[in-house]
């Protein structure tokens, strides 16, 4: 029998209660109860396959989790992951599969047996990333970061100069890339660095701020403790592209800032 669900009227019960309900009581407690036209099995590997195209890897994690217990195993995730890769994007398939290390461990053990070494264990509240006074925003993993980022638009679309807080997981950062009309960096949030083509990394923490000239190479991201979030200010010209990506930085080098 599956467990009850509760995460609803747990975390949202009081804010938002009709939600709550509908979490709860209707999409785990109808949808998924209908085990004779889908298994539980079955249901956890469609939703983690949803959710790793939409690059919702906070709701991923914790739909991992739920697959395992409905017994998916780590062969089954891997090869669910490598298939999405050529569909869904190279990128999204990296993000997953280091949520998939999290939950089904990296043991011998490849019979779906529970690795003791790392539960499974659903993400809770409070465990996202700091993103500061800003809402955390959606996921903008990609080509050009090693690993989790979010985007929190300040300014609308069109903006002459647009501005964004940008949340990066611990240990995420960018590539080395330029931009034509330079850009400023106010730290809202964590820890992380910056670093110029020609200067030291410089150690950001909130209410720093950084301003890098135009066409000046640099990269930005989380140190390897703590997350980290930032507005980025990036004034852009009417057809031309804001930012010019190139190599990632020495990944040792980063590693060796902490």
């Amino acid at each position: 029998m599956a467990i009850k669900q509760t995460a609803g009227h747990d975390r949202l019960g009081r804010f938002a209660p009709q939600f709550a309900h509908l979490n709860d009581d209707v999409l785990f407690g109808q949808v998924w109860s209908r085990e004779d036209e889908l298994s539980a099995r079955d249901r956890s590997m469609i939703t983690c396959a949803g959710l790793m195209s939409m690059g919702l890897f906070p709701q991923l994690k914790s739909h991992m989790a739920m697959a395992k217990g409905n017994g998916v195993t780590r062969t089954e995730m891997v090869a669910l992951i490598t298939h999405l890769a050529f569909y869904a994007g190279w990128p999204k398939a990296w993000s997953a599969f280091d949520l998939a290390k999290e939950v089904y461990g990296e043991g011998d053990n490849d019979d779906g047996s529970w690795d003791t070494a790392a539960p499974a264990t659903p993400s809770k509240a409070g465990t996202e990333p700091d993103s500061g006074p800003y809402p955390l925003g959606d996921p903008a993993d990609g080509p050009n970061f090693t690993g989790h980022v979010w985007l929190h638009p300040l300014t609308g679309p069109d903006a002459e100069c647009p501005a964004s807080n940008v949340t990066f997981a611990p240990g995420c950062v960018n590539r080395w890339h330029t931009h034509p009309h330079g850009q400023l960096l106010i730290v809202t949030a964590g820890q992380g660095w910056e670093q110029e083509e020609g200067r030291q990394p410089r150690r950001l923490e909130p209410g720093d701020v950084v301003f890098c000239p135009a066409g000046v190479r640099h990269w930005h991201g989380a140190s390897g403790r703590a997350s980290m979030a930032h507005i980025a200010v990036t004034p852009a010209s009417k057809g031309q592209s804001p930012v010019e990506w190139m190599e990632f930085p020495d990944p040792d080098q980063v590693a060796a800032l902490g």
